[in-house]
């Protein structure tokens, strides 16, 4: 499939979903919002790809909307509801939202932030599973500064990630936040060095795809993502089930046969 906003390649079982409009530090667009999802859902399906790398062409991850676009929005775009997929009952109605589908997902989406990610750009890495930054990458909401608001679901992600405190902060103020205090709130997993961080990100991406089992980062995830809408016990009783559907799966057996020949692991994903 051709793309106009993005770029999409696979390489070691790994899908990069590419912001490709560098000139713009990959402003955000329609067509960019469209081809996103797509490539999203063609990684999700393919049983090629066990990771997904989203990460921006040049100095920037995403600056945001595109101003010149945004100045002629019309208000009923927001709450259009013609980009939305048909209701999936296997998933959960929290995450079939515009831009709230990452954790629908069954396979890690890791965010490589190369630079500048602000307002719709932050939306989006703060829905990737695991975020890495380069150290001179700079973070902002940026909605308060532009007389909007926290869109998207940003304030239910946003402390979950950062905390109260830290959500309120960045929420109010839209300041700009450098990578280093980014990682010392949580915002990120790890800073590198602008030169390191594609490297680093791909070793530890290599890392899941080739030593860790599909199926367990499926369910693990899944976990993760309903967690907050369960009880501590309705928590443990779905652990409890899916330990049990775990110990009857192929990965299963080929996680203690690869431990025990000393081997590389050969994971099916079933």
């Amino acid at each position: 499939m051709s793309y106009q906003d993005i770029l999409y390649s696979v390489d070691h079982r790994i899908a990069t979903i590419t912001l490709n409009r560098p000139d713009k530090l990959n402003a955000w667009t329609a067509v960019m919002e469209r081809e996103v999802r797509e490539a999203m859902d063609a990684a999700a399906a393919d049983d090629g790809v066990r990771a997904i790398v989203l990460t921006g062409a040049g100095r920037g991850f995403c600056a945001g909307a595109d101003m010149d676009l945004l100045k002629g929005l019309d208000p009923s775009d927001i709450t259009a509801t013609t980009w939305t997929k048909p209701f999936d009952v296997n998933q959960r109605l929290d995450y079939q939202t515009r831009y709230g589908f990452y954790p629908a997902i069954p396979k890690p989406v890791i965010g490589m932030l190369n630079g500048a990610t602000a307002g719709i750009g932050l939306v989006h890495a703060l829905y990737c599973d695991i975020r890495f930054a380069a150290d001179n990458a700079v973070f902002t909401t940026a909605f308060s500064r532009r007389g909007l608001i926290a869109e998207h679901g940003l304030s239910w992600m946003l402390p979950r990630i950062v905390g109260h405190a830290n959500a309120m902060d960045l929420l109010l103020s839209a300041r700009k936040v450098l990578a280093p205090e980014a990682q010392a709130m949580g915002l990120v997993n790890k800073v590198f060095a602008p030169e390191a961080l594609s490297a680093a990100t791909y070793a530890y991406a290599r890392d899941l795809v080739d030593n860790v089992s599909p199926r367990s980062m499926a369910v693990i995830k899944r976990q993760q993502y309903d967690a907050p809408f369960q009880t501590l016990a309705e928590n443990t009783r779905q652990a409890n089930a899916e330990m049990a559907r775990s110990f009857e799966s192929e990965d299963f057996r080929e996680g203690v046969a690869h431990f025990m020949e000393k081997r590389a692991a050969q994971f099916t994903g079933r």
